[in-house]
């Protein structure tokens, strides 16, 4: 049996190279797989392997100085959702493009559990705005009921995108929300800072935590995640359409085309007319092999989305 463990946790690294070498002589004698990020403020993970070898990796981090108390999420799945073992040094954990020193963790919204999240959405007041601390392709298959989804491409456009619409949050009690916590934790520093909301909150946790305990709640679709298996069902909500007949549809796959590589929502039918590619201009260069075709994870992922 194995699965898939979801960590982070904001933290003062003075060396984080040399937490760097522990952590990759740990996972692989452990045999796990996935990626780490490390930083001056912390670590942000997620890995796949047997699940002695990540009951092993949760012992040794809890005897760890810096990364007790951790709160590890897990997913069904396993090490073969990852390609490989890949761990680095970053200035972020995630990469929001602000000053760490500045915008920290510890400035953060106000934490909601679950079961507080929910009882707000369930009875929310007429100044409450839900706000999505994600990308748009991960929003476009699951969301919670009535949030603001941003229209970005990268974390990183994220501020960009508050301070271009301060008018949304102004005097209003803002809930965010992002796949496991991480993203939130200093998103949600920067909302505040702008100084126009009445309160800002974060569910503690993230959608991973709300959907364990309410699959059937106020988060509609699927949750994106970042490895192999892209998304995880929820409920049966789908969200999303098929880019060309426009039919309810969710699955991803990504344009065989490697250059374009480009990641789409298709139906099998429209799938299979078109090559498994994103537009006409890929499926002509595919048709006349023009391009060098994309093989990579194509045993996971499949084809046309299926």
């Amino acid at each position: 049996m194995e699965k898939i463990i979801l960590f982070y946790k904001y933290v003062k690294i003075t060396y984080p190279h040399q937490i760097m070498k522990w952590q990759r002589a740990l996972c692989s004698k452990l045999g796990l797989k996935g990626r780490i990020v490390l930083a001056t403020e912390g670590i942000n993970g997620t890995l796949g392997g047997p699940v002695e070898a990540c009951e092993i990796y949760k012992q040794e981090m809890e005897a760890s100085e810096f990364f007790k108390n951790i709160d590890f999420k897990e997913s069904d799945g396993g090490a073969d959702y990852f390609p490989r073992l890949e761990i680095k040094v970053k200035k972020e954990i995630t990469h929001l493009g602000l000053d760490t020193e500045v915008y920290t963790a510890d400035n953060g919204g106000i934490h909601l559990t679950p079961e507080e999240a929910h009882n707000l959405m369930a009875n929310p007041p007429k100044d409450l705005v839900i706000l999505d601390g994600r990308n748009n392709y991960e929003a476009a298959i699951g969301k919670f009921q009535n949030a603001i989804t941003p229209d970005v491409n990268h974390f990183r456009e994220f501020p960009k995108y508050v301070d271009e619409n301060l008018e949304q949050f102004k005097d209003k009690e803002v809930l965010m929300y992002c796949t496991g916590g991480i993203r939130c934790e200093r998103a949600s520093t920067y909302l505040k800072s702008k100084g126009v909301t009445k309160n800002v909150y974060q569910i503690l946790g993230g959608i991973h935590r709300y959907t364990e305990k309410y699959p059937d709640g106020f988060f509609r679709g699927k949750n994106y995640v970042f490895d192999a298996r892209v998304t995880v069902k929820i409920n049966d909500d789908i969200l999303a359409n098929c880019r060309f007949c426009d039919i309810p549809y969710d699955n991803y796959t990504n344009c065989v085309n490697a250059v374009c590589n480009k990641q789409i929502i298709v139906c099998p039918k429209c799938c299979q007319e078109n090559i498994n590619t994103c537009s006409a201009n890929c499926t002509e260069l595919v048709k006349n092999k023009s391009v060098v075709i994309r093989q990579k994870h194509r045993q996971v992922y499949g084809s046309c989305g299926l």
